[in-house]
């Protein structure tokens, strides 16, 4: 039977991740998946430690202090067994169930990614999140990975030979490490399928002081050392 691996990465998620982990678990048993659950928790300061340990079906990865996004999904990925590995948002912004459409193509593709910018697509967010994510794809699209309408949706699904020689790799910490990954994807010769899926926008109280024109400079600064990176031969 196909093992399929899970991996989230939280920070501060203690109102969400009990309920994440209840709907991500009855979802795996009624479809009879053999699974892994992996929680790698990015320093959290609150109760979401003590909430995932309560799941024992659940491995929980800890580091402090935050060290960001990037670095967390890279450490679950690289822990994870599975045949399949998908990595998704603690909020459920892509519902686990939108996995039925993304498994299908797994054996054609070896890294299937939601997107919100086809025309497959539902989503449901304010206007100018809509905008700045054009924005951010087309200056993707530009400097490092053509052909891709959204990189940055966080639900994605490797093969596990995609995920070793991938995250393996992988450098950037931050919110623009999807970037990179697609990017070395690209580069390693990899089949990429995109799909559109079901999304909503939840606000994130753990994003603190982080507002979207702040976060933007910063995966600006990040896509920038990805390009560097890449004249400077780091990923050969």
């Amino acid at each position: 039977m196909v093992k399929l691996s899970i991996v989230i990465p939280v920070y501060n998620e203690e109102e969400k991740i009990k309920n994440t982990l209840n709907k991500c678990l009855k979802y795996l048993k009624s479809n009879n998946w053999d699974f892994e659950f992996i929680v790698v928790n990015d320093g959290s300061k609150d109760g979401t430690s003590r909430i995932v340990k309560n799941f024992k079906k659940v491995k929980l990865i800890e580091h402090k202090p935050n060290r960001g996004k990037g670095y967390s999904v890279r450490e679950g990925m690289l822990n994870a067994k599975g045949d399949y590995i998908l990595f998704l948002d603690a909020d459920l912004s892509t519902p686990i169930e939108e996995l039925n459409k993304m498994i299908k193509y797994s054996d054609k593709y070896d890294v299937v990614i939601a997107s919100r910018a086809v025309s497959e697509s539902n989503v449901k967010a304010l206007h100018y999140r809509k905008i700045l994510g054009r924005a951010f794809a087309f200056l993707v699209n530009i400097l490092l990975v053509s052909g891709i309408h959204d990189t940055q949706c966080g639900f994605k699904l490797f093969s596990k030979k995609a995920t070793r020689d991938i995250f393996s790799k992988q450098t950037v910490n931050g919110w623009a490490f999807d970037v990179e990954v697609l990017f070395l994807a690209r580069k390693f010769g990899y089949k990429i399928k995109e799909v559109g899926v079901n999304w909503q926008h939840f606000d994130h109280a753990a994003a603190g002081n982080v507002t979207p024109a702040k976060q933007s400079f910063k995966m600006l600064k990040e896509i920038l050392k990805i390009r560097w990176n890449s004249i400077r031969g780091i990923y050969n």
